[in-house]
């Protein structure tokens, strides 16, 4: 048995077409355009990524892009007076805080602050309250699982009297998608840290959702033939490179492994440390240079040392997909899922101020 492959990338085109389908309806008919806020609070690169993937997206489906960026320096007090400030502002139908945020501000108070009819994200306490509840419908669902649930959807996978295993219980993830889950009539049971004899739970499953954060965790024996199975999962896995060479880090002693700048392909690598030509001396990426290279300077010869890496999954994607009935791959499963999601949820946010 080979999997069939749940395709992320084919069925979030579809639902961003759907999405910009019904955005040109909403300003043809109503005049009005959707509009998400973004706030970015200091300089990270991956958080500076993902905020520009989703302002492409807007512009794309013909949404407003609003783009609020403050320094890691700012206060509690002035994120949470833009937070405010959007919250008034009748052309912003979504706000979306991106995180992580920086370790002196408080983010559980400053996602509070979103208010309930513009928390495209899901996670307001209301939002998240009435998910948990029987008969409660909230205002919008947190983006990733929801991806999860409309990938078993439009792949064909029955969730009603199936049992699922969610592997992870963060707030992110795993306990929406169970309340999802379970919204659609699953048995569900939620897997973490504590619980006894995990591949035994998972070969239960008929749907299972690995979200943990652990590379190549679940394997062929976990998985029972046939089920669905969804990796939420995004891993760096590092990758041989025929240049790799071991260093030793004349800063903290510790072995690594690396190969030149010169040596190194440019696609998919991570600078690890450095090395001095002139000095014969190589040290870890946060690590100061030893005080010989520090005299000499980086004009005798100081080069990057890289190695390569590969994105992967919790499911050990190549054993299990000989197992299960239907599989996400990472890249391309559920990651795309995500900004389409949110692009509905914006959506949605216009067309509840019009009702």
């Amino acid at each position: 048995m080979t999997a069939k492959l749940i395709d992320g990338t084919l069925i979030a085109a579809q639902v961003r077409q759907e999405t910009g389908d019904a955005v040109a309806r909403l300003k043809a008919e109503h005049g009005l355009a959707p509009g998400l806020a973004t706030v970015l609070v200091g300089e990270n690169p991956a958080s500076k990524a993902y905020v520009g993937s989703k302002q492409k997206a807007c512009q794309e489906l013909g949404m407003v892009s609003i783009g609020c960026k403050l320094p890691d320096t700012a206060s509690q007090e002035e994120v949470e007076k833009v937070v405010r400030d959007l919250n008034a502002d009748p052309q912003v139908h979504g706000i979306l805080v991106q995180l992580p945020l920086p370790r002196h501000l408080n983010e559980e108070r400053i996602l509070s602050a979103v208010s309930l009819e513009k928390d495209v994200d899901g996670f307001h306490p209301v939002n998240i309250g009435r998910l948990s509840m029987k008969g409660r419908e909230p205002l919008f669902v947190p983006c990733t699982p929801a991806g999860c649930i409309e990938l078993l959807v439009r792949s064909g996978v029955k969730i009603a009297g199936a049992e699922a295993v969610v592997l992870g219980r963060s707030n992110i993830v795993g306990l929406p998608v169970s309340m999802l889950l379970l919204h659609r009539d699953a048995t569900v049971t939620i897997c973490h840290s504590r619980s006894a004899d995990l591949p035994a739970i998972c070969r239960r499953a008929d749907i299972l959702i690995a979200a943990v954060g652990r590379a190549d965790m679940v394997k062929a024996d976990w998985v029972k033939p046939g089920a669905a199975v969804i990796d939420v999962g995004i891993n760096q896995a590092w990758v041989a490179h025929p240049a790799d060479r071991e260093y030793v880090c004349a800063t903290s002693g510790k072995t690594f492994a690396g190969h030149r700048a010169e040596e190194s392909d440019k696609g998919s690598r991570r600078e690890v440390g450095q090395y001095c030509a002139a000095c014969d001396k190589a040290w870890l990426k946060g690590q100061n240079a030893p005080e010989c290279c520090e005299q000499c300077g980086p004009h005798c010869g100081h080069v990057k040392l890289f190695r390569r890496y590969k994105l992967v999954g919790d499911v050990d994607f190549d054993q299990v997909q000989e197992v299960a009935g239907y599989l996400t791959p990472v890249p391309g499963g559920v990651g795309p899922m995500t900004i389409a999601m949110l692009m509905h949820n914006t959506y949605r946010g216009a067309l509840h101020t019009i009702k």
